[in-house]
C-alpha cells in the first residue's frame, strides 16, 4: 500500500473523502484507508496508521468490498435517432447502479451513426447534458468514410468499427475483405485501431432461413465455423498491414484457437468476450425467447467452457457487455426476425462474477477482466485500480450477497433482458465517479488519451 501523501506533514489530514474498509488493492482483498482529494485516490493505507479527517468520511460494513469502477468498452446507447430504445441518461445510470463508472459507446445503432466528426459532435452534444458516468466514443468505418478516418481519430475517438456482415442497420455498412484491407492500411499509418465484428458473409448466406423457435436452430444458421473463418481472414489482414486488430465479442472456442495462434505469432491482435456467452447456453433457452437473441448467438457449454478456458490463460484479454438494447417491438416477433442484442449493461458484471465463482474463481478475477484490462485496452490508465494517482472511480460490492434480476426494476428505458429471474452474485451499495455520487457532468465525456 502506499502512504497518505499528507503523512509525512505530521498533521491530520482533512480529504474530500475517506472510505475505509476492505478494499480490493492489486487483486488482493485487505482492510484499507482510500483518501480521496479533487477526484483522484490520494493515498491507500492501513485504517489504523494514524487520524483523518475528511469532508466525508465512509466505513463500509463487514460485508462490503470497495472495488476500482467497471470500463464497459462495448454499449450502444442508441442516441441519437434511436433513444427510444435507449439513451445516454437511462444507460448512465444503469451503469452507475452496475457499478459501471466508464462506458465506450459503439457508433451505432445512433442515426446518424458515429462516421464523421459532425455525428461525434452531435454524439457529444447529447451525452454532456445526460451522461452520470464517464463516457466515450467509438467511431466507425464503412465504404462511406475510408479515407477520411484520420479526422475522427484526431476528434479523439477511441478507434473504429467494422462489420463484415450486415449490421442490422440501414444506415452503416459492412465492409467487403478488400475494403477491409483498406480501412486496415489507413488506420494502422496514424496508429490507430480497428474493432472487428467478424462473421463471414458468404457463411452467414448459407444458413439463412433455418430459424426455428428453438434457440439451437438460430445458433446453428449463425455457426461457430462462420465466426473462426472471418477471423482467420481478419488476422490474414493483420498480418499483411500491422494494424492493431481487436476481435469483438467471441462466442466460440474455434475462434479462440485461432485468436491464440495469432497472439503466438505475435501480432497486434486483441479480443474480448461478453457476459452472456460465458453464463447462458443455447440449449437452456426458452423456445422463441428473443430476448436472448445477439449476433454471434449464445452457444452451448462446451463454447462456454472454451470460452472461460480462454480467459484464464489471457487468449481473451476481458470482458465487455455488448449492451444493446431495444424496444418491444423491435424484440417481438420470432428468433428469425426479432432484433439481435442483449441488454445487460446493469448486471453483467454480476453476472460474470456469479460464472467465476461457480468455476472456482472469483472477485479479483472480475474485476480484472472487467475494469483493469478493459481500462488498459482503452488506453484510461487513470482508472482500473485503485491505487494513488488514480481516479476515484469506484463501487461498494457485497459480493456474497445474492439478488434476482427483476427486469421491471432495471435502469434501462426497455423491461427486456435475458438475465430476468436469475439469481446473481454482487449487490451494488455505493458508485462514485470522482469520489461523488454520479451526477449529469460536462466532465463526464472523455477522449481518447
Amino acid at each position: 500500500m502506499s502512504g497518505d501523501t499528507t503523512q509525512a506533514k505530521g498533521a491530520i489530514a482533512m480529504h474530500d473523502l475517506v472510505i475505509d474498509g476492505t478494499a480490493l488493492v492489486a487483486g488482493v482483498e485487505v482492510r484499507s484507508r482510500v483518501s480521496v482529494d479533487n477526484g483522484i485516490i490520494t493515498g491507500v493505507s492501513r485504517p489504523d496508521v494514524y487520524p483523518v479527517a475528511a469532508r466525508e468520511y465512509v466505513r463500509l460494513a463487514p460485508d462490503e468490498v470497495l472495488i476500482p469502477g467497471i470500463v464497459d468498452t462495448h454499449v450502444h446507447i442508441n442516441e441519437p435517432g434511436r433513444t427510444h430504445w435507449e439513451g445516454f441518461d437511462c444507460a448512465t445510470a444503469a451503469a452507475a447502479a452496475g457499478g459501471v463508472t466508464t462506458v465506450l459507446d459503439m457508433p451505432l445503432n445512433s442515426n446518424p451513426p458515429t462516421l464523421s466528426v459532425q455525428a461525434l459532435e452531435l454524439k457529444r452534444s447529447c451525452a454532456r447534458n445526460k451522461a452520470r458516468v464517464q463516457i466515450g466514443f467509438w467511431g466507425g468505418v464503412d465504404a462511406s468514410n475510408l479515407g477520411h478516418l484520420h479526422e475522427l481519430w484526431e476528434a479523439g475517438v477511441f478507434g473504429f468499427k467494422c462489420f463484415l456482415s450486415p449490421s442490422g442497420v440501414d444506415e452503416y455498412g459492412s465492409l467487403t475483405y478488400t475494403q477491409l484491407r483498406d480501412a486496415m492500411r489507413e488506420i494502422a499509418g496514424f496508429g490507430g485501431r480497428l474493432i472487428c465484428h467478424a462473421e463471414d458473409p458468404e457463411e452467414l448466406s448459407r444458413g439463412a432461413g433455418s430459424v426455428g423457435s428453438s434457440y439451437r436452430s438460430f445458433a446453428d444458421s449463425r455457426p461457430a465455423s462462420c465466426e473462426a473463418q472471418a477471423v482467420a481472414k481478419v488476422i490474414e489482414a493483420v498480418r499483411e498491414t500491422g494494424c492493431r486488430t481487436h476481435i469483438l465479442h467471441v462466442s466460440s472456442g474455434m475462434t479462440v484457437d485461432v485468436i491464440r495462434r495469432a497472439k503466438a505469432e505475435g501480432l497486434p491482435v486483441t479480443a474480448e468476450t461478453c457476459p452472456h456467452y460465458l453464463t447462458l447456453d443455447c440449449d437452456h433457452i426458452p423456445d422463441n425467447a428473443t430476448a436472448f437473441k445477439c449476433c454471434p448467438p449464445i452457444r452451448d457449454l462446451d463454447e462456454q467452457d472454451a470460452l472461460w478456458q480462454g480467459l484464464t490463460d489471457g487468449t481473451l484479454d476481458f470482458i465487455a457487455t455488448d449492451h444493446s438494447p431495444a424496444d418491444a417491438a423491435m424484440k417481438s416477433g420470432s428468433l428469425a426476425t426479432a432484433w439481435g442484442g442483449v441488454s445487460s449493461l446493469q448486471v453483467g458484471f454480476r453476472a460474470v462474477l456469479t460464472g467465476a465463482r461457480r468455476r472456482g474463481l472469483g472477485l479479483a478475477d472480475a474485476v480484472r477482466w472487467m475494469s483493469g484490462n478493459t481500462a488498459r485496452f482503452a488506453g484510461l490508465a487513470d482508472r482500473g485500480a485503485i491505487a494513488e494517482g488514480k481516479r476515484a472511480d469506484l463501487a461498494v460490492l457485497r459480493p456474497d450477497a445474492q439478488f434476482t434480476v427483476d427486469a421491471r426494476q432495471l435502469l434501462s428505458r426497455n423491461p427486456i433482458s435475458a438475465f430476468d429471474g436469475m439469481t446473481l452474485n454482487g449487490v451494488v451499495t455505493r458508485t462514485f465517479i470522482a469520489g461523488h455520487a454520479p451526477q449529469v457532468c460536462a466532465d463526464n465525456l472523455v477522449t481518447r488519451p
